[in-house]
């Protein structure tokens, strides 16, 4: 993942910040996921998504409770030091059978993850330029 630990200046930028890194790494799978198609054996991935929501959920209501911000581990998301954590792509049983039975309803399905990632993108980055009071924080 990208370092920008440098970003950090409160824990809102922290989350908006994972909350980047995770849909350019998300967007990065999905798009393997639709350029693997043709590939004999290929199994689609994904981000554990409600892993992540759930764990960024618990450390809002760490925050809201404790005025402290905790991210914990889960079976696919590791927090590091400075910043830093690391996703596990995970194999994507449904888009798997979906592209067994059907490959245009497959790529349907991955075109809509990758427009609701993309959403959930831009909103990041938006809020994270309003909050830096920057014009664009990526470019």
């Amino acid at each position: 993942m990208k370092n920008t630990a440098s970003l950090f200046t409160d824990n809102v930028t922290e989350l908006l910040v994972k909350i980047i890194e995770f849909t350019q790494t998300r967007q990065k799978i999905l798009t393997l996921n639709i350029n693997s198609i043709h590939n004999p054996g290929f199994a689609p991935k994904d981000l554990a998504v409600d892993e992540f929501c759930s764990s960024l959920s618990n450390a809002i209501n760490e925050h809201i409770t404790n005025s402290r911000l905790v991210l914990c581990d889960t079976e696919n998301i590791k927090f590091g030091t400075g910043g830093s954590f690391s996703v596990e792509p995970v194999t994507d049983k449904h888009a798997k059978q979906l592209l067994e039975k059907n490959q245009d309803e497959y790529i349907e399905l991955q075109i809509n993850k990758l427009l609701e990632n993309s959403l959930n993108q831009r909103i990041a980055v938006e809020l994270l330029r309003q909050k830096q009071g920057t014009t664009s924080v990526f470019e």
